[in-house]
C-alpha cells in the first residue's frame, strides 16, 4: 500500500465528514419518496451541506488554497497555483430517488494539472483515492484496469441523457453506435464512480458528454493512475474542462473512441 500522505490524509477526512452528513440525510431522502412533493429541496440542502462541510475542512487545512465548487462556484484564495475542484454529491438524482450508488468527489489541481483526488462511496464505504505517479487504490487494494480487448464482452458506462433536441439526437446516434457492438452498455448516473469503476476494472470503458470539472477532475487521476487512458471525444486538451470524454484501457478507449468520432462525422 503506498504510502498515504498529508493532503491525501486531508481529503480522506473531508470526504468522510461529508459522507457521514450525506449518510443521515439518505436515510431521510428515502422515507422523503412517498411524499407528493418529493425530496428536491431536502436534497438540494443536502448537497450544500455537504460541500459546507468539505470547504470548512480544507480552508482550515490549506487555508490560502482556490475552490471551484459545484454549488457555491470559485472561491479565489490567495494561493491560485492550487486549486480544490469539488462535488460534494455526485449521483444526484440517484440521491433523490434513494437509490444507493453516489459519492463525494475532491481533487487537488496544482498549476492546472490534477495532483490529488478521492472519491468516496459512503453507502458502500469505498474510498477510491489517486495521488500523481504514486497508483490509486480503493481502501488498501491497488486499482488496475481491465485487459478485456472484445466490446461483445465488455461493460461500457456512458451517461448524458440532454433534454435539448440537438444534444439528445447526439447522444441516440452515440450510444445505439457503441450499444450496436457492446450490447453491456450500462447507464449508471454517477460520473465520479463510472470514472473509478473503470480503474478498477469493473468497467471497461466510460464516454460521456455534458459533464463538468468537478464531476470529473478526481475520478480522471484515479483511472489514469489505474494505467486507465482518459481523453476529450472532440480532441479538446485537458478533458477535466472540455465537458466531454471517453476512457477505458488502452484498448477499448481507442475503440469505442474511434466509434464516436466515425459517428459524429455521420
Amino acid at each position: 500500500m503506498a504510502h498515504t500522505s498529508a493532503i491525501m490524509n486531508i481529503m480522506i477526512k473531508a470526504a468522510e465528514k461529508a459522507g457521514r452528513s450525506l449518510i443521515r440525510d439518505f436515510g431521510e431522502v428515502e422515507q422523503l419518496q412517498v411524499s407528493r412533493k418529493g425530496p428536491g429541496d431536502f436534497v438540494t440542502a443536502a448537497d450544500k451541506r455537504a460541500e459546507e462541510i468539505i470547504f470548512e475542512e480544507l480552508k482550515a487545512a490549506r487555508p490560502s488554497y482556490s475552490f471551484l465548487m459545484e454549488e457555491s462556484g470559485s472561491v479565489e484564495g490567495t494561493d491560485s497555483d492550487n486549486k480544490w475542484i469539488i462535488d460534494p454529491l455526485d449521483g444526484t438524482h440517484n440521491f433523490m430517488h434513494g437509490i444507493p450508488h453516489w459519492c463525494v468527489s475532491i481533487a487537488l489541481e496544482t498549476k492546472g494539472r490534477v495532483e490529488a483526488a478521492v472519491v468516496y462511496d459512503p453507502v458502500k464505504d469505498e474510498m477510491f483515492r489517486a495521488e500523481r505517479s504514486n497508483g490509486s487504490y480503493v481502501g488498501r487494494k491497488r486499482l488496475r484496469v481491465s485487459d478485456r480487448r472484445d466490446l461483445e464482452i465488455a461493460t461500457i458506462a456512458y451517461g448524458g441523457a440532454q433534454l435539448d433536441p440537438v444534444k439528445q439526437a447526439v447522444y441516440m446516434r452515440e450510444l445505439n453506435a457503441v450499444s450496436s457492438k457492446a450490447p453491456m452498455a450500462r447507464r449508471f448516473g454517477a460520473a465520479a464512480l463510472d470514472l473509478c469503476y473503470v480503474g478498477a476494472g469493473r468497467f471497461d470503458g466510460y464516454w460521456e458528454r455534458g459533464v463538468h470539472s468537478w464531476d470529473v477532475a478526481a475520478g480522471i487521476l484515479i483511472l489514469k493512475e489505474a494505467g486507465g487512458f482518459v481523453t476529450s471525444i472532440d480532441n479538446q486538451d485537458n478533458p477535466v474542462y472540455s465537458r466531454n470524454l471517453v476512457s477505458g484501457n488502452n484498448s477499448i478507449h481507442d475503440t469505442v473512441k474511434k466509434i464516436l468520432r466515425e459517428t459524429a462525422k455521420s
